[in-house]
């Protein structure tokens, strides 16, 4: 057995080469959130078919390479079970029976090794999975440090010794660890009782496999984002084989935005050119007379999965995955709308000398942002505390620049209008929802830059969150539409009159 540091090769911090380890909990709890919302299998017994279980398995690497493409800060992190749960308090009663059934082990006389000689083999195999392919000289250090059979002779003899091998497997790991995982690892050489040092070792190669999965992640992205659209289709076309109506919800979903199109009437609109907070009304244009193309009919589809309530109605079957994620915009849509509201209001009340300074306005966002929290079930609530502390800031702030503070008059209307905020009729919040509406159109239409540099007036306050949450939206839907255009083609064909349609089938970005 090698010595402790002697023969341990040179950290390598900068690996061009990657092997995927298969990742732990955390991948599977990432697993499970990212395919939770895919229908195929539904209610599945409780005995699963191999058949079965490997159309979960193959919706599954789906799911995650889908997550990886579409979100850009996907990243594996340590997932625990939910804290004082039932789940939480029997695992950790388990865990922590193993350790005291291996420290009783360690403590007779003689010492029995069978438990420890176990742990040891479960090290090897995670610090051997963490090696990059072209490391074959710490591979070979590794196995012949970590010789099984040879450590089963000495357990044998009872001459295993456990605090060697502990720090021998110790410098291994401040070796290979990521930079993020010194400080943990040099706390380690700190424990002196075997068993909690083992116990320590496990915690801390748990978080180096997460941290090899996340940097696997990385470097694989640009290679899954060449191929993705090739293998997310071809293994949808798998299951579209297996259940022909797996596009009914898709089909309807795109009939009702290809009807909106063509039977829409002439409406106001709100011109993105204004600035001042005031707004400039012009009549839409009038239906174009020619069918609707499929890139406008999937904009207009994404659009009323993100800006409407459709209530219980079923979810397009190529959007699956990302339901999750559409929901989670149109919920940030909805508290900016009420944000920028707030602003509006606010403004209209400080002169324009408090909203000179961001860090007035960022302690306003704050307050807003932390006040309505649970603005779906408790808007008329939410406002009450808003308006209270928005406009006890303005007073104060006022005061505070040397201007004439609120009358008691001023703060009761200021108070008064964030309140009706709640309310959806609300015609300051009608209009922030407008610009907001058209903002996203924008963003599909001309482009994420073009529209940034003509934002709408109102939304100055929040256009970093909007700006954000416009990048994912476009990015979302231009890949899936590169995705499932097939699928869409065919289904707009049946839609519309033929005649038109190939023209209008695939249009690129």
């Amino acid at each position: 057995m090698p010595k402790t540091k002697k023969n341990i090769s040179q950290k390598d911090s900068s690996p061009t080469e990657i092997r995927v380890p298969k990742p732990e909990t955390s991948t599977k709890n990432q697993e499970d959130k990212t395919s939770s919302e895919v229908p195929f299998p539904e209610n599945q017994p409780a005995a699963i078919s191999k058949e079965d279980l490997g159309k979960v398995n193959e919706v599954s690497k789906l799911s995650i390479a889908h997550e990886i493409v579409v979100n850009q800060d996907f990243i594996v992190e340590k997932n625990d079970l939910p804290e004082n749960s039932l789940e939480s308090k029997f695992v950790e009663t388990m865990y922590n029976a193993f350790w005291d059934h291996l420290k009783d082990q360690l403590s007779r006389t003689p010492p029995d090794f069978s438990c420890a000689l176990e742990l040891i083999k479960n090290i090897k195999q995670i610090l051997m999975s963490l090696l990059l392919p072209r490391q074959n000289r710490l591979r070979n250090e590794i196995e012949e440090a970590l010789d099984l059979d040879l450590l089963k002779q000495e357990t044998e003899h009872g001459a295993l010794d456990v605090p060697h091998l502990s720090n021998y497997i110790l410098n291994l790991m401040a070796l290979m660890c990521a930079p993020v995982r010194d400080e943990a690892v040099q706390e380690l050489e700190s424990i002196k009782d075997p068993v909690q040092l083992l116990r320590g070792i496990f915690q801390v190669l748990g978080l180096m496999k997460m941290d090899m999965v996340n940097y696997t992640i990385k470097n694989i992205r640009p290679y899954l984002q060449e191929h993705s659209i090739q293998y997310e289709r071809a293994k949808f076309q798998e299951l579209l084989d297996k259940q022909p109506d797996l596009l009914d919800c898709t089909t309807k979903w795109m009939t009702r935005a290809a009807t909106e199109l063509i039977t829409s009437l002439p409406s106001i609109s709100v011109s993105p050119s204004t600035s001042s907070g005031t707004i400039s009304a012009f009549p839409s244009p009038k239906p174009d007379p020619d069918p609707p193309s499929l890139t406008t009919v999937l904009y207009q589809g994404y659009l009323n999965l993100v800006l409407r309530d459709h209530g219980s109605e079923e979810f397009p079957e190529t959007l699956l995955m990302d339901k999750a994620r559409l929901q989670n915009m149109k919920s940030k849509l909805r508290h900016l709308t009420i944000l920028a509201s707030v602003l509006l209001v606010a403004r209209s009340f400080s002169c324009g000398v408090l909203f000179s300074s961001p860090e007035f306005v960022d302690k306003l966002k704050c307050i807003t942002k932390a006040l309505t929290e649970e603005f779906s079930s408790k808007p008329e609530e939410s406002m009450l505390s808003v308006s209270e502390q928005v406009s006890q800031e303005i007073h104060q702030g006022l005061k505070e620049t040397g201007l004439t503070a609120l009358s008691s008059e001023n703060r009761a209307s200021l108070v008064g209008q964030l309140r009706n905020i709640a309310k959806k009729e609300n015609c300051i919040r009608t209009i922030i929802e407008q610009r907001i509406h058209l903002f996203l159109k924008c963003c599909l239409i001309r482009g994420m830059q073009e529209s940034l540099l003509d934002f709408p007036g109102g939304l100055l306050f929040i256009e970093p969150e909007l700006a954000e949450l416009g990048w994912k939206f476009v990015n979302l839907m231009h890949h899936n539409q590169h995705v499932f255009s097939p699928y869409y083609a065919e289904i707009l064909k049946n839609i519309i009159s033929p005649p038109s349609t190939e023209e209008n089938e695939e249009k690129p970005f």
